[in-house]
C-alpha cells in the first residue's frame, strides 16, 4: 500500500512539472535581427506643408523611438531665437516652439541622427522636416566644405551660416537666414534656400548664439558673395561614393630614388600617381561647391586669461598677450620679497612665481597682487591691478606615518644612451635647480678600459631655472661616461639627487635617415615642415624659391610634409583676421606619408619633385576625422 501511494505521489509531481513547463511563456527564438530604421507613418502637418500657421509639429512612427542627444543634434534653419522643445509622446516625436515664424519663409527642421528605434537602436539618418509659411517651398541649395586652416582637418562642432544681409556686422550681431552643420568629412549642405545674394561663413559657436560675437571663436569667411539662382535647384543628397583607389604592386618606387643600395620597393610610402579601380570600395568625403578655412584670430585685447596654484610652492599667471613695453608686476600681501622669486616665459605672457619660504607656501591660501596691461571696452589699454587669492588644498597624508626621504629627480638628453651629432646635453626638472655641485660631477671619455677626464661647463638657462646645459667637446663614434654623485644636483627646497652613472655615445650620422625633396611651381616664400604621423613638428626649412631642401639625421619612422605659403614673409604661419578681411595663410600637404627606415637616404627630385602650385590641398586619407560631430 505504501508503495502504491509513493508511486502516485511521484506521478502527480512529474505531471505538475510537465504542465508548468508547457505553460511557461517565452519569446520565440531565431529569425533575422531587425536592422530597419523607424518609418514615418504620418505627420501633422505633412512634411512639405505650405501656408503653415501653427506652433507644433507631430511626427508619428511605426514603432516606439528614442531621442539620442537631441538637444545638441537638433537644429532649425532659419534659426529661432528660442530653441524649440523636442520630446516623445507615444510613438510620436513632437516639436513645439514659441517664436513667431517669419512670413513667406521655408523652415527646415534638422534631426540629423538623433532619432532611433527603441529596441535595436537603428538610426534614422539625416531626417529633415520642411514647412513653409508661404505658398511655396524654397528649393535651392548651397553646398561646401569647411576645414581647419592650419592642418586642413575637419573642425569639430562647426556650422555653416548663410546671411542675406551683406554687411560684416550682420554675422556679429544677428542670426543667420540659414544654418547647417558640417559632417565628419567637413561637408555641409544648406537646403530650401530662396534665390538671392548671400554671405557664407563657418563658425564653431562657443556660446550657442549662432553668430560670431566672440573673437576667440573659430571662424571662416568667403571673400566674395554667394549668388543663389534657380539654376541651383534642390537635388536630393547623392549616395555615398566609394573610393576605388588601389596601388599596383611595385608602383611604390615610381616617385622616389633610394641611395645606398636600399630596397626601392619599400623605401617610401605608396605612390598615388597611378590609380586603378578595385571591387572593394570605401566611402570618401563629398565635395561641395564652396570651400572655407576656419581659424582663430589673434588676440588683440590685453587681459588676464588665468591664474592657478597647481603646487603649494608655485603660482602661475597667464596673460592674453605679451605686455610688450609695459610691465607685469607681482607682490604678496604681508610677505617679504625675498620669500619668493619670479620668472617670465620667453614671450613674457606667462609669469611663474616660486615660493621659497616654507611658512609662506604652507599656507592654504595666499593673497597676491598683480598689475598688468588691460584693454577696456573702448579699446584703450592701460594698467589694471587685481588682488587674487591663490588657494591650494594639500592632499591627505597616508595613514602610515613613515616619512620617506624626498629624492630630487631630473631628466637628461643622455639617459637614452645616445646623442645626435650636434645635440646638446640638457638637464630638466619640474622644480628649479640650485647651483649644482660640480665637484661631484665627472665626465669621462672611455678609451678601451681606461677613463680620460673631460673638461666641461655647466650653466643655467637664462629664462628657466628648471633647465641646465652641459657644454663640452664630443666626437662621433666615441663612448662617454657621465657620473653624478649623490647630492650633486638639488632643488631650491633642499631635496637632493641620488647618484647616477650614464654611458652614452654620439651616434654615427650614417645610421640616421636623410630626406631630400625638390619643391617646384611656386613663386614666393615658403616654409617646408617635416612632421611625424601625428603631425607634431620635427624640423622645418625656409625657402624663397623653388629648389631642393634636405632633412638630415632623422630617426626611422613615418613622416609627413607640409608647406606653409608665407605670404607676408614673417617666417611663420599667420592666422586670419575678419576685421581686415585677411584670410589665413594657405598650407598644403605632400599627398602621402613617407616611411624612412634605418640608414635610408630618400630623394624626391627632378621630375619627381613636389608640385606645390595647388594651395590648401590635403589628401582625404591624411585627414583626421572626428566621430560623433
Amino acid at each position: 500500500m505504501n508503495r502504491r501511494m509513493i508511486a502516485r505521489l511521484f506521478l502527480s509531481s512529474a505531471l505538475v512539472v510537465i504542465i508548468g513547463a508547457c505553460a511557461k511563456i517565452s519569446s520565440p527564438s531565431g529569425g533575422p535581427k531587425d536592422r530597419t530604421p523607424p518609418v514615418v507613418v504620418k505627420s501633422i502637418p505633412v512634411n512639405g506643408a505650405r501656408n503653415f500657421r501653427g506652433n507644433k509639429l507631430e511626427i508619428v512612427f511605426n514603432e516606439y523611438v528614442a531621442l539620442d542627444n537631441i538637444n545638441e543634434k537638433f537644429m532649425v534653419s532659419p534659426p529661432m531665437k528660442k530653441k524649440p522643445r523636442v520630446f516623445l509622446k507615444g510613438k510620436a516625436v513632437e516639436v513645439e516652439f514659441d517664436d513667431k515664424l517669419k512670413d513667406s519663409t521655408t523652415y527646415t527642421f534638422y534631426f540629423q541622427d538623433g532619432i532611433k528605434d527603441l529596441n535595436e537602436g537603428n538610426i534614422l539618418q539625416n531626417y529633415q522636416f520642411v514647412i513653409s509659411t508661404g505658398p511655396v517651398i524654397d528649393s535651392l541649395s548651397v553646398t561646401g566644405n569647411i576645414y581647419n586652416a592650419f592642418d586642413l582637418n575637419v573642425p569639430e562642432k562647426t556650422e555653416a551660416l548663410l546671411y542675406r544681409e551683406l554687411a560684416d556686422s550682420a554675422v556679429v550681431k544677428h542670426l543667420p537666414e540659414y544654418i547647417s552643420r558640417v559632417d565628419q568629412d567637413g561637408y555641409f549642405r544648406i537646403d530650401n534656400v530662396r534665390p538671392g545674394i548671400y554671405r557664407l561663413y563657418g563658425l564653431k559657436d562657443g556660446d550657442n548664439s549662432k553668430n560670431y560675437n566672440r573673437p576667440d571663436e573659430e571662424f571662416a569667411f568667403m571673400d566674395s558673395t554667394v549668388v543663389i539662382t534657380p539654376g541651383k535647384n534642390y537635388i536630393p543628397p547623392p549616395p555615398v561614393v566609394k573610393d576605388t583607389i588601389k596601388v599596383k604592386k611595385g608602383e611604390a618606387k615610381s616617385n622616389q630614388t633610394v641611395k645606398k643600395g636600399i630596397n626601392k620597393n619599400t623605401a617610401a610610402s605608396k605612390d598615388t600617381t597611378n590609380l586603378k579601380k578595385a571591387k572593394n570600395m570605401e566611402p570618401v568625403a563629398l565635395i561641395g561647391e564652396y570651400k572655407l578655412h576656419q581659424f582663430t584670430a589673434l588676440k588683440k585685447a590685453h587681459y588676464l586669461i588665468s591664474s592657478h596654484r597647481d603646487h603649494k610652492y608655485q603660482l602661475t599667471y597667464i596673460l592674453s598677450l605679451p605686455p610688450d613695453t609695459m610691465k607685469f608686476d607681482f607682490s604678496i600681501l604681508k610677505a617679504d620679497n625675498k620669500s619668493y622669486f619670479t620668472e617670465s616665459s620667453r614671450s613674457r605672457d606667462t609669469l611663474s612665481v616660486w615660493l621659497t619660504d616654507s611658512s609662506l607656501y604652507s599656507q592654504p591660501q595666499i593673497s597676491t597682487i598683480i598689475k598688468f596691461p588691460f584693454t577696456d571696452t573702448l579699446g584703450v589699454t592701460g594698467y589694471k591691478q587685481d588682488t587674487i587669492v591663490m588657494r591650494y588644498l594639500a592632499p591627505r597624508p597616508p595613514r602610515v606615518a613613515k616619512v620617506k626621504r624626498t629624492v630630487f629627480t631630473y631628466e637628461s638628453t643622455i639617459q637614452s644612451g645616445f646623442l645626435k651629432p650636434g645635440q646638446s646635453i640638457i638637464f630638466k626638472s619640474k622644480i628649479p635647480f640650485r647651483q649644482p655641485d660640480t665637484s661631484k660631477i665627472k665626465l669621462y671619455e672611455l678609451v678601451k678600459e681606461t677613463r680620460q677626464s673631460l673638461p666641461y661647463h655647466l650653466f643655467k638657462d637664462s629664462a628657466n631655472s628648471c633647465k641646465y646645459y652641459l657644454k663640452t667637446k664630443l666626437a662621433e663614434g666615441k663612448k662617454y661616461l657621465f657620473i653624478a654623485d649623490r647630492a650633486s644636483f638639488s632643488n631650491i627646497y633642499n631635496n637632493f639627487s641620488d647618484s647616477v652613472g650614464t654611458k652614452f655615445s654620439i651616434k654615427d650620422p650614417e645610421s640616421y635617415c636623410k630626406l631630400t625633396i625638390a619643391i617646384k611651381n611656386y613663386d614666393g616664400n615658403r616654409i617646408i615642415q617635416l612632421l611625424d604621423k601625428t603631425e607634431n613638428l620635427v624640423a622645418e626649412n625656409y625657402m624663397t624659391k623653388d629648389g631642393k631642401t634636405v632633412f638630415p639625421l632623422l630617426d626611422p619612422g613615418v613622416y609627413r610634409l607640409r608647406v606653409i605659403y608665407d605670404l607676408n614673409g614673417d617666417r611663420k604661419w599667420t592666422t586670419g583676421d575678419f576685421t581686415t578681411h585677411r584670410q589665413p595663410e594657405p598650407v598644403s600637404y605632400y599627398p602621402v606619408d613617407i616611411e624612412l627606415r634605418s640608414g635610408y637616404e630618400l630623394e624626391f627630385t627632378d621630375s619627381k619633385a613636389w608640385d606645390i602650385s595647388v594651395k590648401n590641398f590635403k589628401d582625404p586619407k591624411l585627414r583626421e576625422k572626428k566621430k560623433g560631430k
